[in-house]
């Protein structure tokens, strides 16, 4: 099972609101050598740590490639490149986020890839849509599953699903018949 984190929390000049960019950078994806075949409701999340910059909208996807973590992790940078995203400060507002989050139950550190994504076990806005679409889930590392990782999140993180239908969000995502 491989899964991405997608997020955005600014509008793109090109494709709009942060739900429309989300859906336009699955859309491209896809056109790639990854094809989606399931998707997380969206979330509404507080930017973590708590700053003043817009909410964001994220989700996660379970995705299917020939690709290798590698060159998965760098096709997922230069899919941010292309859509404007630029790193210049940490935790930074963003046109377009994409996290690999776990690569099958493998445990991988070298180069710029590390999975399973090494704060995936700290953020609500990951967590609760890995449950979405892996209930059964357990980090490879410490053995924990999905719901004892929800239950040690600190409070603070504000994270509520939104409905796929609303317009503040962009239009709705269903290439290759991803879940709604």
């Amino acid at each position: 099972m491989i899964l991405i984190g997608i997020g955005a929390n600014l509008a793109h000049p090109v494709y709009g609101p942060p739900r429309a960019t989300l859906g336009a950078a699955l859309a491209t994806l896809e056109e790639a050598d990854l094809s989606v075949s399931t998707r997380s409701r969206w979330y509404k999340s507080a930017p973590v740590p708590v700053s003043e910059q817009p909410w964001f909208i994220n989700a996660v996807v379970q995705v299917e490639t020939p690709l290798d973590p590698s060159d998965l992790m760098d096709l997922l940078l230069n899919t941010e490149e292309v859509f404007g995203r630029v790193r210049a400060e940490k935790n930074d507002p963003r046109l377009l986020d994409l996290d690999l989050l776990v690569y099958d139950a493998t445990v991988i550190e070298e180069g710029n890839v590390v999975v399973p994504h090494p704060r995936l076990t700290q953020r609500a806005f990951v967590l609760l849509p890995m449950a979405d679409i892996a209930p059964d889930w357990r980090h490879p590392v410490s053995g924990l599953a999905i719901d004892a990782l929800i239950s040690a999140l600190p409070p603070e993180q504000q994270t509520e699903a939104i409905p796929d239908g609303d317009g503040i969000y962009g239009t709705e995502w269903r290439k290759s018949g991803a879940n709604r």
